[in-house]
């Protein structure tokens, strides 16, 4: 990661307060957990070992369980409209709070989370959007979507897929 994406410029206005260097690039990364020591474990990981993968989900998706992540995996997903106490700030500044949801999410529950901001606040775009990306997922945490939209997004989405959806705010 380039230094100018890590850190901020001297002399920025938040420089030396604890909050703001602990959230300094942000509080996630994601890791690996094959081994990736050289041409071998690579050519399992990647090409060509991880095609023999695909083909057993290809004919059985319930592969995905066993060799994927999806299991143990949650989008947390917000539109930004009701953040905290914060109120509509929008999906960019809504990320830190997703960040930390999904550091709770992994922290005490053992479970890998994933924040997803969307630039819409349209009810369909949502439920479509989230939807597209559910085959990801193991499940969906709807987080910080104002109310009322909220209760129609998530029981649209209830209905519409086949993995646990959850809105914890309201």
């Amino acid at each position: 990661m380039p230094a100018s994406m890590d850190r901020p410029p001297a002399g920025h206005p938040f420089e030396g307060d604890p909050v703001f260097d602990l959230h300094v690039a942000g509080k996630m990364a994601i890791r690996s957990t094959a081994p990736l020591e050289g041409a071998a474990d690579l050519s399992l990981a990647y090409t060509p070992g991880v095609a023999r993968v695909c083909e057993a989900i290809a004919a059985d998706p319930e592969m995905t369980r066993h060799y994927t992540w999806v299991p143990n995996t949650v989008a947390v997903v917000t539109d930004g409209t009701a953040v905290l106490g914060l109120g509509d700030i929008g999906p960019a500044a809504a990320m830190p709070v997703m960040e930390g949801k999904a550091v709770l999410f992994k922290q005490f529950g053992g479970v890998d989370a994933v924040p997803i901001c969307l630039a819409t606040t349209d009810t369909d775009e949502i439920v479509e959007t989230v939807a597209r990306l559910a085959p990801s997922f193991g499940g969906i945490n709807l987080e910080d979507i104002s109310a009322p939209r909220c209760f129609e997004i998530e029981q649209r989405l209830k209905e519409r897929l086949d993995i646990p959806v959850f809105h914890d705010d309201q």
